[in-house]
């Protein structure tokens, strides 16, 4: 597995570039968010998908589009094409967004993804999606080390089985706390009672 390039970019165009690294040319497949000149420095996380007839190197700026590139290849009937224009055409934060708000007409947006493939899309990612922006960052319920408590209880919630608008509401309801085992306690308490 090839999961980081660091090189000079030698050719690039709107979705692809080759990644000189130590003498030897890469050629990665793009989205949008990874822009780059030919003689520029660049590092890109990258994904390695092996078919029958190649090896295609996907290129990302950031470990989270990349984690949601491998998230959108998981659902049935998605390949790598399809979620590198997924990701081109929305973004892995709006993409997060649109299958969390059940948003089928962002969804729709982008090409090759009709109403029955963003209603499968919302299905099958709800739950992945979601978790994975509980990565610890900072959240909109809180900043610095509030935002890190919340989505750290998230998680936990996520582990034991309840869904994500459950603990939402949950941690909505109760009153905040930098403990995380004191906001786990009140939140379960909150959702025993349901």
């Amino acid at each position: 597995m090839i999961a980081q390039l660091r090189g000079t970019v030698v050719e690039a165009s709107l979705d692809r570039m080759v990644v000189d690294v130590a003498g030897v040319g890469y050629e990665v497949r793009t989205p949008p968010s990874v822009r780059a000149r030919p003689g520029e420095d660049i590092a890109v996380y990258t994904h390695l998908v092996v078919s029958d007839d190649a090896l295609t190197l996907y290129g990302f700026a950031s470990v989270d589009e990349r984690d949601v590139f491998l998230a959108l290849t998981g659902v049935s009937r998605v390949g790598p094409k399809l979620a590198l224009a997924a990701l081109g055409t929305l973004g892995a934060q709006r993409l997060r967004e649109a299958v969390h708000g059940e948003d089928v007409t962002a969804l729709t947006a982008v090409p090759g993804i009709g109403r029955k493939g963003a209603q499968r899309l919302i299905l099958e990612l709800r739950e992945t999606l979601v978790a994975a922006e509980d990565d610890g960052s900072p959240t909109p319920s809180g900043d610095g080390a509030g935002g890190h408590v919340h989505a750290e209880v998230r998680q936990a919630l996520a582990g034991l089985g309840y869904a994500a608008d459950e603990t939402q509401a949950a941690l909505a309801a109760v009153p905040d706390d930098d403990d995380p085992e004191a906001l786990l306690r009140a939140a379960l308490q909150r959702l025993g009672g349901r």
